[in-house]
């Protein structure tokens, strides 16, 4: 029997409530995984739409040596020179080849930490990622698609795209689940098909 996989996602004032839902229920429900919300020093934020979450741990690489997965959800706050630095937590995860995947804002984090080196990535446009960090590492990998972009371990995604980045994270994250992943994608396309 394989093991349980634990999948931290990272939450900060005014997460946006769309973009983790279809990840964590999935991973949880379908994958057996373990899902855990992590916060600055554990302690509890607030959606955009005001709804609040408590933390179960904070952001540091001690806190978190068990995750096999760690996923950054967006909020207008990641953009803030106040944004919490993740640096650390990212690379310790992805130096384990753990997979770190980032959404709308959240990738801000990834290209902080200089992980969309050689890698290919999207966001909310390049130039918008420019705009926060400047000259960030491996721009030239950018790829302008309305969908999340997978490149080995790492994944990333526009803020509209919270379906995709769901079964781009978990494919990533469980590589020998390929049909189940199918199975994912043919549902959450059914919505968009039939409208």
């Amino acid at each position: 029997m394989e093991q349980s996989k634990t999948v931290g996602l990272v939450f900060i004032e005014k997460f946006a409530d769309w973009e983790f839902g279809l990840l964590a229920a999935s991973a949880v429900e379908w994958f057996g995984a373990r899902a855990v919300a992590l916060t600055p020093e554990a302690g509890s934020v607030r959606s955009a739409a005001g709804l609040q979450l408590a933390g179960e741990r904070g952001l540091t690489p001690q806190e978190n040596e068990d995750l096999d997965a760690v996923a950054l959800i967006g909020s207008d706050n990641w953009a803030s020179p106040d944004a919490p630095d993740v640096t650390p937590l990212l690379k310790a995860v992805a130096g384990r080849g753990g997979v770190v995947g980032g959404i709308c804002a959240g990738t801000l984090g990834l290209a902080r930490a200089g992980l969309f080196e050689g890698r290919g990535h999207t966001s909310n446009g390049r130039d918008w990622i420019n705009g926060h960090v400047p000259g960030y590492v491996g721009a030239e990998g950018y790829q302008d698609v309305p969908h999340a972009v997978s490149d080995g371990s790492i994944v990333s995604a526009p803020g509209s795209a919270p379906g995709t980045f769901a079964a781009a994270f978990l494919e990533a994250l469980f590589p020998q689940r390929a049909e189940t992943v199918g199975e994912m994608r043919e549902l959450f396309a059914r919505e968009h098909a039939a409208a």
